[in-house]
Order: C-alpha cells, then structure tokens, then sequence
C-alpha cells in the first residue's frame, strides 16, 4: 500500500540478504475478477526455480497483453498466501506512483535471464 514519506525502522542487513529476490518473465495473465481491489492472476518462469503463480494489483496500469513476456522482479522464498482462490507464490516488485495505489513494476533495466539473482 501507498505510505508516507517517513523511513521505515532500521532493519539488520542479514534480514534483506535473507530475502530471494529473482527475475522473472511473465508467461500468463489473467483477469482477478474475484480480488478485492482490481488485480491480474500471474503465472511467472523463474527459470531454474520453475513457474510460480502471483496475484498482483497492476490493473489500473497495465494490460494483460502488455505483460505477457515482460521482465519482473519478485520475490520467491516467502510463504504463500491465499488470496480468495488463487495461492499466491512470488512477491511481484513495485513502486506506488506518486503515493498512490497505482503500481508501476519494477524491472531490469537490461536483458537477464529467468533465475537470474537481484542483490
């Protein structure tokens, strides 16, 4: 969700080196008409890890057309969560345009390869 400006608290860097952050490369996406709010179903190829379902707010700026093939960052060792019925696996990466619910996806600035590590 969008928030204020202020800084989150000060975490220890194990804590972010423990996260799995990978890209990924979108091989399908779905119309989420049962979310709360307007979301898209995921499925994405993390190369070597395998394909991972998602559920992502990205409605208000993208189409499902405009996604299929695309670059994303996500991350992959988090628990899954149900989100109505779809078990949401990955974590896709976003920033919240201007603090408000409208997600712009992060992304490579360059060609990788599914798999490929974000450090």
């Amino acid at each position: 969700m969008p928030d204020s400006a202020a800084a989150s608290p000060t975490i220890p860097a194990q804590a972010f080196f423990d996260v799995d952050i990978r890209v990924g490369r979108v091989v399908s996406c779905e119309d989420f008409p049962d979310a709360r709010s307007p979301a898209y179903k995921l499925t994405i190829d993390f190369g070597p890890l395998g394909t991972s379902r998602s559920s992502a707010r990205l409605a208000a700026l993208y189409r499902p057309q405009d996604l299929v093939g695309r670059l994303v960052i996500g991350v992959v060792n988090l628990p899954p969560r149900q989100i109505g019925p779809v078990r949401s696996e990955v974590l896709v990466l976003g920033a919240y345009r201007g603090g408000t619910r409208a997600v712009v996806l992060l992304r490579p600035d360059s060609d990788c390869e599914p798999g490929d590590r974000v450090g």
